[in-house]
């Protein structure tokens, strides 16, 4: 019987995570803390007996080191890695850059709320979580999951938001509940899927 193993890993904690910055597409490094999450994610994916054939990761460098440094410690540093922005983290637009706390003080608590949870309103010059998920899902139907029913073991090391985008799928959520959904900083999510790509079976690796 085939694996169809897919794993999703959020980068670990970044310099504007630990800073209380909207990010987006701005290609900030991991923190200590950040670099620490990742390799304890290896570890924690290398002590379920898990390895990988091909991992996918984002054109910024918090989700590419993240995944560089889940494959050194599972001792899987050679395999091939694809990075492509359509796995990029939401482009928060003007919102980029400012403290979460100023943006509040700019556009009032009830509009940067909208901004941050509703499922298609976006700030300004951004994405909403749908345009993300408009770029992400297409990208994960014809080069990922194609891999994964091959029976190919596949390492996907993103973003909140973009992984939210394979999330919806893989788990049948709605607009609604996706939004409700947090996907913690290292922290891997183990799928194995059925021949039709459904969820055969799923494990939460969190601390």
């Amino acid at each position: 019987m085939t694996d169809r193993l897919l794993v999703l890993v959020r980068h670990g904690q970044s310099e504007w995570n630990l800073k209380n910055l909207f990010t987006g597409w701005r290609d900030v490094d991991l923190t200590e803390q950040g670099i620490s999450e990742a390799r304890t994610a290896g570890r924690r994916l290398k002590a379920q007996g898990l390895a990988f054939d091909v991992a996918f990761t984002s054109a910024l460098k918090r989700a590419q080191r993240t995944n560089t440094l889940i494959l050194e410690e599972m001792g899987l540093g050679n395999i091939p890695v694809i990075a492509d922005l359509a796995l990029n983290e939401r482009d928060y637009g003007d919102l980029a850059g400012l403290n979460k706390d100023d943006a509040r003080a700019k556009w009032g608590e009830e509009q940067v709320h909208i901004w941050r949870r509703s499922y298609d309103v976006a700030p300004p010059g951004g994405e909403s979580l749908k345009d993300t998920l408009a770029r992400t899902l297409p990208y994960y139907v014809t080069q990922i999951l194609p891999r994964v029913l091959r029976g190919e073991r596949v390492l996907v090391t993103a973003h909140g938001n973009s992984l939210r985008a394979l999330v919806m799928v893989l788990e049948q959520l709605t607009p609604e509940t996706i939004l409700k959904r947090e996907i913690g900083t290292g922290a891997p999510i183990v799928y194995r899927l059925g021949a039709d790509a459904t969820v055969a079976d799923k494990v939460d690796l969190a601390a």
